[in-house]
């Protein structure tokens, strides 16, 4: 019996989990399948090559860090040749590998005490640096190769754009050269580098690398030597024509080298050095790192329309990071589109193979994209409000990024990084939470609606839907009420009701319409520009808040104010809702006349003028004076009439 028991258990135990189990497949079946959005079903569309992408975190990490940039300008000012640099290297074996040089050379490589130690130094000082920049010359070097021999230049130039910008086209000088070549403004401009404020192509790695052939071309033609067409690109043709004639008429670099401004006494040694590390990198056991992409595994493509790298970034997959050091010359992450000139995009080749089998879709989306931005009001709509209302964000310091990288992100400048962080210097610790203060205009336009009898002043205007959020209600008065049963219908009092209706006295007609909920608190961004005579505690006690909060907003460390200086004051104003309210008596007018001048009182603000004068808003008061801000001050004469 307890066998035939214990059988009859385990077969009702079964058919129950089989029982759930089919009940479990038949719930899934029946999911309702959830809408795509317009990108995914975009992206679905895709024709799609499997072939593995070529540029990684690693790659990025190298294209923007400063550091080797910033250890070569260092070294160039720097280093001074006349100190002995202890290493193996005998002096003989130098010379004879500098003859090797020389002999292959268009450049007059010759041996000096002071070429042996800068050489020396870069050997024992700079072996990892090399490293790295010898696995970046991988990607760089055929392109730069490749115009060079165009213009019949010397292909050992390319060394030049290490020393220049150690391989970094992002590399700006504290004078303002940029790119991997480091044109100043002027001189990119002259040799047609596009700089607007969207493109910089000194960053351009094609278009900078042509501009730098064509000087190099012009500045032989003058000189006839290639060593003083390096002197030249750095002190410009000018200082070497002065250093030849204070020479006594010499032509040689190492001739008229005292004679040079001091940077440039030591630039071209750094280019020779520069060239002997890379020619005779195994001689002195320097391995270059491991190149994670080179030249032939990207490819560019010319737009037909304008698009921003989140738009490309969304489409393709590939991150904004890569889009952004791939073409560092699109300096706000947008690609614009002008009629009768080319814009080009670099992808990695797999994305280059998306992009062109499906142009016309990518064109579509992102038309579609541009084209749900807010447009602007038409003249039937009320342009009702604009205010800046700050977000904090935060930013997660990823491996490779710098401040400037983060500032250009944000939108923000590199100094309120650093004054929101509390940073003393440009470095930033990976892993660290940045602080991000942005701030972002508001709008907002009224819904079209037949009741004129209630209009919102204080630049503010909702429609029905945000009265209803915001909880603010109305009440038409029907036969036989009065504020206390009003009151007492919306759990308020008579006195509230009075003072939200502006009411003198309870006497209240048929019809009226009541606001019978107090309207809501809204906080607005002002910024006030601290005037002589002005303290904290002067500024505090105009807008009606606490000094310590004025400190808090501005990240202030004391209660110094500078004069001009800009402050942020956060004010709470109370929305004015005006309601149409039928009395019994003759209405009572303003004591203001429309064609009056109100004169400012210490402790006044717009926004409390604009109580004080009937059927007159701020924006009213901000028209008929000019005022930008809202700024003003005691004895101020304002019109409170159009």
């Amino acid at each position: 019996m307890n066998l035939r028991n214990t059988t009859l258990a385990t077969v009702l135990l079964f058919s129950t989990l089989f029982h759930a189990q089919d009940t479990t497949i038949v719930s899934i079946n029946q999911k309702v399948e959830t809408k795509i959005s317009y990108l995914d079903s975009i992206k679905q569309s895709f024709v799609k090559h499997e072939v593995a992408s070529c540029v990684d975190e690693r790659w990025m990490s190298e294209l923007s860090n400063q550091d080797l940039f910033n250890e070569m300008i260092a070294d160039i000012q720097n280093v001074n040749p006349e100190n002995n640099v202890d290493y193996d290297l005998s002096t003989d074996l130098l010379k004879e590998r500098l003859k090797i040089l020389d002999s292959k050379s268009a450049f007059h490589i010759e041996y000096n005490k002071g070429l042996e130690n800068i050489i020396k130094h870069y050997l024992k000082n700079r072996k990892k640096a090399y490293e790295r920049l010898m696995s970046l010359s991988q990607y760089y070097f055929p392109i730069f190769e490749e115009s060079l021999a165009k213009y019949n230049v010397p292909l050992e130039i390319k060394y030049l754009a290490v020393v220049e910008s150690a391989l970094n086209p992002l590399a700006v000088s504290k004078a303002g050269a940029t790119g991997l070549w480091q044109f100043m403004y002027g001189t990119g401009k002259q040799y047609n580098l596009d700089i607007t404020t969207y493109t910089d192509e000194r960053s351009d790695m094609l278009k900078a690398t042509e501009a730098a052939c064509q000087y190099m071309v012009k500045m032989y033609a003058i000189f006839g030597d290639w060593d003083l067409v390096l002197a030249s690109y750095n002190a410009g043709p000018g200082n070497v024509s002065k250093a030849i004639r204070r020479s006594g008429g010499k032509q040689n670099y190492w001739n008229i080298r005292p004679y040079l401004p001091q940077e440039t006494q030591g630039y071209v040694p750094a280019f020779i050095a520069t060239m002997y590390v890379f020619e005779f990198h195994k001689e002195h056991g320097i391995k270059p790192n491991k190149a994670v992409v080179n030249h032939f595994e990207t490819d560019t493509i010319m737009v037909k329309n304008k698009m921003t790298f989140k738009q490309l970034s969304d489409l393709l997959s590939i991150s904004v990071e890569q889009l952004r050091f791939l073409n560092p010359q699109y300096k706000r992450d947008f690609v614009p589109y002008i009629t009768n000139k080319k814009h080009f995009v670099r992808l990695p080749i797999d994305k280059v193979a998306v992009f062109t089998s499906n142009e016309s879709k990518i064109y579509a989306y992102t038309e579609y994209d541009f084209n749900k931005r807010e447009k602007p009001f038409t003249a039937s709509e009320a342009y009702v409000s604009e205010g800046m209302v700050s977000k904090t964000k935060y930013h997660k310091v990823r491996k490779g990024e710098s401040l400037g990288g983060i500032s250009k992100k944000y939108g923000v400048t590199i100094s309120e990084l650093k004054k929101w962080n509390k940073l003393k210097s440009n470095k930033v610790v990976t892993g660290k939470s940045l602080k991000i203060i942005t701030d972002e205009a508001v709008a907002i336009a009224p819904k079209k609606t037949a009741d004129k009898s209630v209009a919102i002043s204080n630049d503010t205007i909702k429609s029905k839907s945000e009265e209803d959020k915001d909880s603010t209600k109305f009440h038409l008065v029907e036969r036989g009420e009065n504020l206390y049963s009003i009151a007492q219908k919306y759990s308020a009092t008579k006195e509230d009701l009075k003072e939200w209706n502006n009411l003198k006295d309870e006497d209240i007609q048929l019809g009226s319409k009541l606001l019978v909920s107090e309207a809501i608190n809204q906080e607005k961004t002002e910024n006030y520009v601290v005037q002589s005579g002005d303290n904290l505690s002067t500024i505090a006690k105009k807008y009606g808040v606490g000094i310590d909060d004025i400190k808090k907003w501005n990240n202030l460390e004391d209660y110094n104010v500078k004069l001009g200086s800009t402050l942020k004051i956060i004010v709470s104003e109370k929305e004015e809702i005006v309601t149409e309210v039928k009395t019994q008596k003759p209405e009572k007018h303003s004591t203001f006349n429309k064609e009056d001048i109100y004169i400012v009182k210490k402790g006044d603000s717009l926004f409390s003028i604009s109580k004080k004068i009937k059927g007159v808003t701020v924006s009213d008061l901000k028209k008929w004076n000019g005022i930008s801000g809202g700024n003003i001050k005691p004895g101020m004469k304002l019109k409170i009439s159009g």
